[in-house]
Protein backbone atom coordinates (compact mmCIF):
# COMPACT_ATOMS: atom_id res chain seq x y z
CA UNK A 1 0.00 0.00 0.00
CA UNK A 2 2.90 2.37 0.79
CA UNK A 3 4.33 1.83 -2.70
CA UNK A 4 0.91 2.58 -4.21
CA UNK A 5 0.59 5.82 -2.22
CA UNK A 6 4.03 6.95 -3.38
CA UNK A 7 3.20 6.03 -6.99
CA UNK A 8 -0.14 7.87 -6.84
CA UNK A 9 1.52 10.95 -5.30
CA UNK A 10 4.06 11.09 -8.12
CA UNK A 11 1.37 10.70 -10.78
CA UNK A 12 -0.80 13.37 -9.14
CA UNK A 13 2.14 15.78 -8.97
CA UNK A 14 2.96 15.30 -12.66
CA UNK A 15 -0.72 15.65 -13.55
CA UNK A 16 -0.95 18.92 -11.61
CA UNK A 17 2.20 20.38 -13.17
CA UNK A 18 1.04 19.57 -16.71
CA UNK A 19 -2.33 21.17 -16.07
CA UNK A 20 -0.66 24.23 -14.58
CA UNK A 21 1.48 24.55 -17.71
CA UNK A 22 -1.59 24.31 -19.97
CA UNK A 23 -3.53 26.75 -17.78
CA UNK A 24 -0.75 29.32 -17.98
CA UNK A 25 -0.60 28.99 -21.77
CA UNK A 26 -4.33 29.63 -22.05
CA UNK A 27 -4.25 32.39 -19.45
CA UNK A 28 -1.61 34.32 -21.37
CA UNK A 29 -3.76 34.17 -24.52
CA UNK A 30 -6.59 36.10 -22.81
CA UNK A 31 -6.35 39.84 -22.45
CA UNK A 32 -5.67 40.96 -18.86
CA UNK A 33 -8.65 43.30 -19.11
CA UNK A 34 -11.03 40.56 -20.22
CA UNK A 35 -13.68 39.14 -17.89
CA UNK A 36 -13.17 35.81 -19.60
CA UNK A 37 -10.12 35.14 -17.44
CA UNK A 38 -12.36 34.42 -14.45
CA UNK A 39 -14.61 32.13 -16.49
CA UNK A 40 -11.57 30.40 -17.97
CA UNK A 41 -10.11 29.78 -14.51
CA UNK A 42 -13.31 28.28 -13.12
CA UNK A 43 -14.00 26.06 -16.14
CA UNK A 44 -10.38 24.89 -16.33
CA UNK A 45 -10.30 23.94 -12.65
CA UNK A 46 -13.60 22.04 -12.85
CA UNK A 47 -12.68 20.14 -16.00
CA UNK A 48 -9.09 19.31 -15.02
CA UNK A 49 -10.18 17.96 -11.63
CA UNK A 50 -13.24 16.07 -12.90
CA UNK A 51 -11.50 12.75 -13.59
CA UNK A 52 -10.00 12.46 -10.12
CA UNK A 53 -13.17 13.64 -8.37
CA UNK A 54 -15.34 11.35 -10.50
CA UNK A 55 -13.20 8.30 -9.72
CA UNK A 56 -13.26 9.07 -6.01
CA UNK A 57 -17.05 9.51 -6.03
CA UNK A 58 -17.45 6.21 -7.92
CA UNK A 59 -15.85 4.43 -5.00
CA UNK A 60 -17.92 6.28 -2.40
CA UNK A 61 -21.35 6.56 -3.99
CA UNK A 62 -21.95 5.79 -7.66
CA UNK A 63 -24.37 8.24 -9.27
CA UNK A 64 -25.14 10.00 -12.52
CA UNK A 65 -23.07 12.93 -11.22
CA UNK A 66 -20.00 10.75 -10.68
CA UNK A 67 -20.46 9.12 -14.09
CA UNK A 68 -20.72 12.54 -15.77
CA UNK A 69 -17.54 13.72 -14.07
CA UNK A 70 -15.74 10.53 -15.09
CA UNK A 71 -16.78 10.95 -18.72
CA UNK A 72 -15.72 14.61 -18.79
CA UNK A 73 -12.46 13.83 -17.02
CA UNK A 74 -11.70 10.89 -19.29
CA UNK A 75 -11.96 13.04 -22.40
CA UNK A 76 -9.92 15.73 -20.66
CA UNK A 77 -6.99 13.30 -20.31
CA UNK A 78 -6.74 13.16 -24.10
CA UNK A 79 -7.27 16.92 -24.43
CA UNK A 80 -4.62 17.48 -21.77
CA UNK A 81 -2.00 15.45 -23.61
CA UNK A 82 -2.42 17.21 -26.94
CA UNK A 83 -2.87 20.68 -25.45
CA UNK A 84 0.35 20.11 -23.52
CA UNK A 85 2.23 18.94 -26.62
CA UNK A 86 0.97 21.90 -28.65
CA UNK A 87 1.87 24.32 -25.84
CA UNK A 88 5.40 22.93 -25.59
CA UNK A 89 5.78 23.00 -29.38
CA UNK A 90 4.74 26.64 -29.64
CA UNK A 91 6.91 27.64 -26.68
CA UNK A 92 9.93 26.01 -28.31
CA UNK A 93 9.04 27.70 -31.60
CA UNK A 94 8.73 31.09 -29.87
CA UNK A 95 12.03 30.61 -28.04
CA UNK A 96 13.92 29.72 -31.24
CA UNK A 97 12.30 32.65 -33.02
CA UNK A 98 13.41 35.00 -30.24
CA UNK A 99 16.98 33.80 -30.68
CA UNK A 100 17.14 33.68 -34.48
CA UNK A 101 14.26 36.03 -35.42
CA UNK A 102 13.27 34.12 -38.58
CA UNK A 103 9.70 35.48 -38.51
CA UNK A 104 8.85 39.16 -38.93
CA UNK A 105 7.20 40.64 -35.84
CA UNK A 106 4.09 41.72 -37.73
CA UNK A 107 3.81 38.40 -39.54
CA UNK A 108 3.37 36.04 -36.61
CA UNK A 109 0.06 34.82 -35.24
CA UNK A 110 -1.32 36.47 -32.13
CA UNK A 111 -1.72 34.44 -28.95
CA UNK A 112 -5.54 34.31 -29.29
CA UNK A 113 -5.10 33.07 -32.87
CA UNK A 114 -2.70 30.37 -31.70
CA UNK A 115 -5.07 29.37 -28.87
CA UNK A 116 -7.95 29.02 -31.36
CA UNK A 117 -5.80 26.98 -33.76
CA UNK A 118 -4.64 24.65 -30.98
CA UNK A 119 -8.19 24.20 -29.67
CA UNK A 120 -9.58 23.26 -33.08
CA UNK A 121 -6.66 20.94 -33.84
CA UNK A 122 -7.03 19.17 -30.50
CA UNK A 123 -10.78 18.82 -31.03
CA UNK A 124 -10.23 17.12 -34.40
CA UNK A 125 -7.59 14.74 -32.99
CA UNK A 126 -9.73 13.73 -30.01
CA UNK A 127 -12.91 13.25 -32.05
CA UNK A 128 -11.15 11.12 -34.66
CA UNK A 129 -9.46 9.14 -31.89
CA UNK A 130 -12.80 8.55 -30.19
CA UNK A 131 -14.36 7.21 -33.38
CA UNK A 132 -11.32 4.96 -33.86
CA UNK A 133 -11.62 3.62 -30.29
CA UNK A 134 -15.25 2.58 -30.77
CA UNK A 135 -14.64 0.27 -33.72
CA UNK A 136 -12.41 -2.72 -32.89
CA UNK A 137 -10.79 -4.65 -35.73
CA UNK A 138 -10.17 -8.39 -35.94
CA UNK A 139 -6.49 -9.25 -36.16
CA UNK A 140 -5.94 -12.72 -37.67
CA UNK A 141 -2.87 -14.85 -37.08
CA UNK A 142 -1.96 -18.31 -38.40
CA UNK A 143 0.61 -20.02 -36.18
CA UNK A 144 2.15 -23.48 -36.24
CA UNK A 145 3.10 -25.43 -33.12
CA UNK A 146 5.42 -28.38 -33.57
CA UNK A 147 3.37 -30.71 -31.40
CA UNK A 148 0.70 -33.25 -32.24
CA UNK A 149 -2.65 -33.20 -30.44
CA UNK A 150 -4.73 -36.38 -30.80
CA UNK A 151 -8.03 -35.55 -32.47
CA UNK A 152 -7.06 -31.97 -33.37
CA UNK A 153 -5.27 -30.54 -36.37
CA UNK A 154 -5.86 -26.96 -35.28
CA UNK A 155 -7.68 -24.80 -32.78
CA UNK A 156 -9.18 -21.33 -33.04
CA UNK A 157 -8.38 -19.03 -30.13
CA UNK A 158 -10.02 -15.63 -29.77
CA UNK A 159 -8.27 -13.11 -27.54
CA UNK A 160 -9.83 -9.97 -26.05
CA UNK A 161 -7.38 -8.12 -23.86
CA UNK A 162 -7.85 -4.96 -21.79
CA UNK A 163 -11.61 -4.59 -22.00
CA UNK A 164 -11.71 -2.25 -18.98
CA UNK A 165 -15.37 -2.74 -18.12
CA UNK A 166 -16.81 0.14 -16.16
CA UNK A 167 -18.28 3.59 -16.63
CA UNK A 168 -16.64 4.20 -20.00
CA UNK A 169 -16.86 0.66 -21.44
CA UNK A 170 -20.49 -0.11 -20.65
CA UNK A 171 -23.33 -2.36 -21.78
CA UNK A 172 -23.43 -1.49 -25.46
CA UNK A 173 -19.67 -1.85 -25.83
CA UNK A 174 -19.35 -5.23 -24.09
CA UNK A 175 -22.33 -6.58 -26.03
CA UNK A 176 -20.65 -5.52 -29.26
CA UNK A 177 -17.42 -7.23 -28.19
CA UNK A 178 -19.30 -10.44 -27.36
CA UNK A 179 -21.05 -10.39 -30.75
CA UNK A 180 -17.70 -9.97 -32.50
CA UNK A 181 -16.24 -12.89 -30.54
CA UNK A 182 -19.16 -15.16 -31.37
CA UNK A 183 -18.96 -14.36 -35.08
CA UNK A 184 -15.43 -15.79 -35.05
CA UNK A 185 -16.67 -19.21 -33.83
CA UNK A 186 -13.92 -19.71 -31.23
CA UNK A 187 -12.84 -23.00 -29.70
CA UNK A 188 -11.38 -21.07 -26.79
CA UNK A 189 -11.74 -17.47 -25.59
CA UNK A 190 -8.91 -15.91 -23.60
CA UNK A 191 -8.97 -12.61 -21.70
CA UNK A 192 -5.39 -11.64 -20.74
CA UNK A 193 -6.17 -9.21 -17.92
CA UNK A 194 -7.74 -5.81 -17.21
CA UNK A 195 -11.19 -7.20 -17.87
CA UNK A 196 -12.61 -4.73 -15.36
CA UNK A 197 -11.52 -1.14 -14.89
CA UNK A 198 -10.62 -0.56 -11.25
CA UNK A 199 -13.94 0.01 -9.46
CA UNK A 200 -16.52 -2.77 -9.66
CA UNK A 201 -19.50 -0.58 -8.74
CA UNK A 202 -20.37 0.52 -12.32
CA UNK A 203 -19.93 -3.08 -13.53
CA UNK A 204 -22.31 -4.42 -10.90
CA UNK A 205 -24.82 -1.59 -11.33
CA UNK A 206 -25.16 -2.22 -15.07
CA UNK A 207 -24.86 -6.02 -14.67
CA UNK A 208 -22.13 -5.98 -17.32
CA UNK A 209 -20.80 -9.41 -16.39
CA UNK A 210 -24.00 -11.04 -17.61
CA UNK A 211 -22.90 -10.38 -21.19
CA UNK A 212 -20.06 -12.87 -20.79
CA UNK A 213 -22.60 -15.67 -20.42
CA UNK A 214 -23.55 -15.11 -24.06
CA UNK A 215 -20.10 -16.06 -25.35
CA UNK A 216 -20.20 -19.31 -27.32
CA UNK A 217 -16.93 -21.20 -27.00
CA UNK A 218 -16.24 -24.92 -27.07
CA UNK A 219 -13.72 -24.79 -24.21
CA UNK A 220 -15.16 -21.79 -22.41
CA UNK A 221 -13.71 -18.42 -21.40
CA UNK A 222 -10.50 -18.12 -19.37
CA UNK A 223 -9.16 -14.93 -17.84
CA UNK A 224 -6.24 -13.73 -15.76
CA UNK A 225 -5.75 -10.68 -13.57
CA UNK A 226 -4.28 -7.42 -14.78
CA UNK A 227 -3.01 -4.46 -12.82
CA UNK A 228 -6.46 -2.83 -12.88
CA UNK A 229 -8.06 -5.78 -11.13
CA UNK A 230 -5.56 -5.20 -8.33
CA UNK A 231 -6.20 -1.45 -8.24
CA UNK A 232 -9.93 -2.04 -7.70
CA UNK A 233 -9.62 -5.08 -5.43
CA UNK A 234 -8.52 -8.32 -7.03
CA UNK A 235 -10.52 -10.66 -4.78
CA UNK A 236 -13.86 -9.03 -5.58
CA UNK A 237 -13.02 -8.74 -9.29
CA UNK A 238 -12.03 -12.41 -9.59
CA UNK A 239 -15.17 -13.55 -7.72
CA UNK A 240 -17.37 -11.41 -9.96
CA UNK A 241 -15.91 -12.86 -13.14
CA UNK A 242 -16.16 -16.42 -11.83
CA UNK A 243 -19.78 -15.81 -10.85
CA UNK A 244 -20.44 -14.93 -14.49
CA UNK A 245 -19.01 -18.05 -16.07
CA UNK A 246 -15.36 -17.09 -16.54
CA UNK A 247 -12.51 -19.29 -15.35
CA UNK A 248 -10.02 -16.99 -13.64
CA UNK A 249 -6.48 -18.35 -13.34
CA UNK A 250 -4.35 -16.80 -10.61
CA UNK A 251 -0.95 -18.43 -10.81
CA UNK A 252 -2.74 -21.57 -11.91
CA UNK A 253 -2.70 -24.06 -14.74
CA UNK A 254 -5.63 -25.85 -16.32
CA UNK A 255 -5.55 -28.82 -18.68
CA UNK A 256 -8.19 -28.55 -21.39
CA UNK A 257 -9.82 -31.67 -22.83
CA UNK A 258 -6.75 -33.60 -21.71
CA UNK A 259 -4.98 -32.23 -24.82
CA UNK A 260 -3.38 -28.84 -24.02
CA UNK A 261 -2.61 -26.51 -21.14
CA UNK A 262 -3.49 -22.91 -20.34
CA UNK A 263 -1.23 -21.24 -17.79
CA UNK A 264 -2.48 -18.03 -16.17
CA UNK A 265 -0.16 -15.81 -14.17
CA UNK A 266 -1.22 -13.28 -11.57
CA UNK A 267 -0.29 -9.79 -12.65
CA UNK A 268 3.20 -8.71 -11.64
CA UNK A 269 1.68 -5.82 -9.62
CA UNK A 270 0.54 -8.33 -6.98
CA UNK A 271 3.57 -7.41 -4.88
CA UNK A 272 2.77 -3.69 -4.99
CA UNK A 273 -0.84 -4.13 -3.90
CA UNK A 274 -0.91 -7.30 -1.80
CA UNK A 275 2.69 -7.65 -0.70
CA UNK A 276 2.75 -11.17 -2.15
CA UNK A 277 5.16 -12.63 -4.66
CA UNK A 278 3.69 -14.46 -7.61
CA UNK A 279 4.93 -17.91 -8.55
CA UNK A 280 7.71 -18.15 -11.08
CA UNK A 281 6.84 -19.47 -14.50
CA UNK A 282 9.22 -22.34 -13.88
CA UNK A 283 7.19 -23.33 -10.80
CA UNK A 284 3.93 -23.14 -12.72
CA UNK A 285 5.13 -25.31 -15.60
CA UNK A 286 7.39 -27.79 -13.77
CA UNK A 287 4.81 -30.58 -13.63
CA UNK A 288 3.35 -30.07 -17.12
CA UNK A 289 3.73 -32.58 -19.92
CA UNK A 290 5.83 -30.55 -22.37
CA UNK A 291 4.79 -32.84 -25.22
CA UNK A 292 1.41 -31.08 -25.16
CA UNK A 293 0.86 -27.46 -26.31
CA UNK A 294 1.20 -24.87 -23.54
CA UNK A 295 -0.52 -21.49 -23.82
CA UNK A 296 0.51 -18.78 -21.38
CA UNK A 297 -1.37 -15.63 -20.40
CA UNK A 298 0.74 -12.99 -18.65
CA UNK A 299 -0.81 -9.52 -18.64
CA UNK A 300 2.35 -7.42 -18.77
CA UNK A 301 4.85 -8.55 -21.44
CA UNK A 302 8.04 -8.39 -19.42
CA UNK A 303 10.86 -10.97 -19.45
CA UNK A 304 9.74 -12.82 -22.56
CA UNK A 305 12.81 -15.02 -22.27
CA UNK A 306 11.16 -16.81 -19.34
CA UNK A 307 8.43 -18.15 -21.61
CA UNK A 308 11.05 -19.39 -24.05
CA UNK A 309 13.12 -21.16 -21.39
CA UNK A 310 10.03 -22.81 -19.90
CA UNK A 311 8.89 -24.30 -23.21
CA UNK A 312 5.82 -22.12 -23.72
CA UNK A 313 4.34 -22.48 -27.20
CA UNK A 314 2.22 -19.34 -27.21
CA UNK A 315 2.31 -16.34 -24.86
CA UNK A 316 -0.52 -13.81 -24.90
CA UNK A 317 -0.23 -10.43 -23.23
CA UNK A 318 -1.81 -6.98 -23.28
CA UNK A 319 -1.42 -4.04 -20.92
CA UNK A 320 0.54 -1.70 -23.20
CA UNK A 321 -2.38 -0.41 -25.34
CA UNK A 322 0.61 0.50 -27.57
CA UNK A 323 0.56 3.81 -25.75
CA UNK A 324 -3.13 4.34 -26.68
CA UNK A 325 -2.43 7.99 -27.49
CA UNK A 326 0.36 8.79 -29.93
CA UNK A 327 3.19 9.66 -29.26
CA UNK A 328 3.09 7.63 -26.03
CA UNK A 329 3.82 4.56 -28.17
CA UNK A 330 7.45 5.71 -28.27
CA UNK A 331 7.55 5.16 -24.50
CA UNK A 332 5.94 1.72 -24.60
CA UNK A 333 8.34 0.68 -27.36
CA UNK A 334 11.24 1.56 -25.06
CA UNK A 335 9.75 -0.15 -22.00
CA UNK A 336 8.59 -3.39 -23.62
CA UNK A 337 10.37 -5.74 -25.98
CA UNK A 338 7.06 -6.00 -27.85
CA UNK A 339 4.71 -3.04 -27.46
CA UNK A 340 2.14 -4.35 -29.94
CA UNK A 341 2.13 -7.27 -32.31
CA UNK A 342 3.76 -10.61 -33.00
CA UNK A 343 7.21 -11.96 -32.32
CA UNK A 344 8.70 -15.45 -32.39
CA UNK A 345 11.63 -16.36 -30.18
CA UNK A 346 12.96 -19.87 -30.85
CA UNK A 347 9.83 -22.07 -30.70
CA UNK A 348 7.74 -19.61 -28.68
CA UNK A 349 5.09 -17.48 -30.38
CA UNK A 350 4.38 -14.19 -28.59
CA UNK A 351 1.53 -11.80 -29.25
CA UNK A 352 0.99 -8.55 -27.38
CA UNK A 353 -2.44 -7.08 -28.07
CA UNK A 354 -3.21 -3.38 -28.16
CA UNK A 355 -6.44 -4.29 -26.37
CA UNK A 356 -10.07 -3.98 -27.32
CA UNK A 357 -11.06 -1.32 -24.76
CA UNK A 358 -9.49 1.85 -23.41
CA UNK A 359 -8.31 3.13 -20.06
CA UNK A 360 -9.02 6.73 -19.19
CA UNK A 361 -9.81 8.63 -22.39
CA UNK A 362 -12.13 6.71 -24.75
CA UNK A 363 -9.70 7.73 -27.46
CA UNK A 364 -7.06 5.91 -29.52
CA UNK A 365 -4.57 7.72 -31.71
CA UNK A 366 -1.87 5.91 -33.67
CA UNK A 367 -3.16 2.39 -32.95
CA UNK A 368 -6.30 0.32 -33.34
CA UNK A 369 -8.46 -1.54 -30.81
CA UNK A 370 -8.53 -5.21 -31.67
CA UNK A 371 -9.86 -8.67 -31.04
CA UNK A 372 -7.31 -11.30 -32.01
CA UNK A 373 -8.19 -14.51 -33.84
CA UNK A 374 -5.44 -17.12 -33.76
CA UNK A 375 -5.55 -20.25 -35.87
CA UNK A 376 -3.19 -22.52 -33.96
CA UNK A 377 -2.17 -25.45 -36.15
CA UNK A 378 -0.53 -28.53 -34.67
CA UNK A 379 2.10 -30.03 -36.99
Amino acid sequence: MKKFVIFFSIVLSIYSLINLYIFQAGWSAISPQSDYRVLYSVVFFLVSSSFIVGRILERKALSMFSETLTWIGSFWLAWMLYLFLFAVLFDIFAFVNSMVQFLPENGSLSKPDIAALVTVSTLVIVLCGHVNARFPRVKKLHLNVSKTVPGYESMRIVVASDIHLGTIIGKSRIDKIVRMINRLNPDLVLLPGDVVDEDLAPVIKENLGESFRNIRSKFGVISITGNHEFIGGVGAAARYLRDHGITVLRDETVKIDDRFYVVGRDDRSVNRFNGHTRKTLEELTASLDKRLPIILMDHQPFHLDEAVSCGIDLQLSGHTHHGQLWPLSFITKKVFEVSWGYKKIDNTHIYVSSGVGTWGPPVRVGNKPEIVQIELKFV
